[in-house]
């Protein structure tokens, strides 16, 4: 990529757009073309083959997405395989016909089975059955990558997929409902140390910024100590305490999100399709590329590490209940480090980073 190369960011206000904006800006990149969901439906295929012909980008990043939790993918099935597709085809697609030099297609490590391979190798891909409960946008990502191979293939595009695995930072989603396992550990415990504390304001404040549901800050005590316990924030043999799906056993692997746009800019600068071809097989396959650090820590860690530094005295609880998802999503990003980028930030220092970014 050339610095004043003009560069189409689709997604540039979520947490993986926004890094990869505020990278490519640092790096010198100047040439920049944005549109918001409300300017610009990406499930709108007339409306994205008219932005094509009207921008004509030459690079893209596709880093937009319909994403959420593991409650919000289970619940919101339908909305989660059909907006995914449909994004995906349509800037894919206008990406080939309008001459696209290159696209980066961002993923999840969700497309990798079940019972994967720990930690799991691109190879894994397709091996075995799906976690049920993230199963549609699984399958909505593999798509995207299948997709971009495909063209590759016949079209001679340069098309790249990439599979970041769970990512935080900046600009993350912490809506209770649809968010994220970190955020929403961040989000819910430092509301009950609010709570511990006595301190109205700040909850006000909080809920202000980020009404849960249709309450926000003006709402009464009892309306916000109601949906706080809907969603497990709640008094419990005396103290408050904050619940957590699952047994806490589970083992996730974390990626500070400007580390993702980091090595997104750097196989977007340095990597081609042609770089990721099989030199053994005819066939093409597994040529996207795992974003990981290979570390990983569990969900009840995880938690108290949380609560550790936003000084929370009250209790965590686990429901076990509730499930717990793929007991273990480990990467393994070989293939990247191979290339020549490995991870910078590790998930100590990460928490206090994104801590003090939630409550500034």
């Amino acid at each position: 990529m050339e610095k004043t190369s003009k560069i189409y960011i689709a997604g540039h206000r979520g947490l993986v757009g926004s890094a990869i904006l505020k990278g490519l800006k640092q790096k010198g990149y100047s040439n920049f073309v944005t549109r918001t969901h409300h300017e610009l439906d990406l499930s709108d295929q007339l409306a994205v083959a008219k932005f094509f012909e009207q921008e004509k980008p030459d690079y893209v990043f596709l880093a937009a997405a319909k994403v959420g939790g593991i409650m919000a993918n289970n619940i919101y099935r339908g909305q989660f395989i059909y907006e995914n597709l449909m994004i995906q085809n349509n800037v894919i697609h206008q990406a080939y016909v309008h001459g696209v030099k290159k696209l980066l297609f961002l993923g999840s490590t969700c497309i990798y089975p079940r019972e994967a391979p720990q930690p799991m190798p691109e190879n894994s891909l397709l091996t075995s059955p799906l976690e049920y409960t993230n199963e549609p946008y699984a399958i909505a990502k593999i798509t995207g990558i299948k997709m971009c191979e495909s063209y590759n293939i016949q079209y001679g595009t340069n098309f790249i997929s990439v599979m970041p695995t769970n990512l935080y930072g900046p600009n993350d989603n912490f809506d209770l409902e649809k968010s994220h396992v970190l955020p929403a550990l961040i989000r819910k415990i430092y509301l009950g140390n609010c709570l511990t504390e006595g301190n109205w304001d700040l909850i006000r404040k909080d809920l202000g910024k980020r009404p849960v549901e249709s309450i926000d800050g003006q709402a009464s005590e009892e309306q916000i100590r109601s949906i706080f316990e809907k969603y497990g924030i709640k008094r419990r043999d005396g103290k408050y305490a904050v619940e957590i799906w699952g047994s806490g056993k589970p083992m996730r692997e974390f990626l500070w999100s400007e580390d993702m746009a980091d090595a997104c800019i750097f196989v977007m600068e340095r990597v081609n399709f042609e770089d990721l071809r099989p030199s053994n097989t005819p066939e093409i396959r597994n040529t996207h590329i795992n974003i990981g650090t290979g570390k990983e820590i569990s969900i009840g860690d995880l938690a108290k590490l949380i609560k550790a530094k936003l000084g929370f005295t009250g209790e965590l609880f686990f429901n076990s209940e509730k499930p717990d998802g793929t007991m273990r999503k480990l990467t393994d990003p070989s293939k990247l480090h191979n290339l020549g980028w490995k991870h910078a930030i590790e998930i100590e220092d990460g928490i206090e980073q994104i801590i003090k970014w939630y409550t500034a």
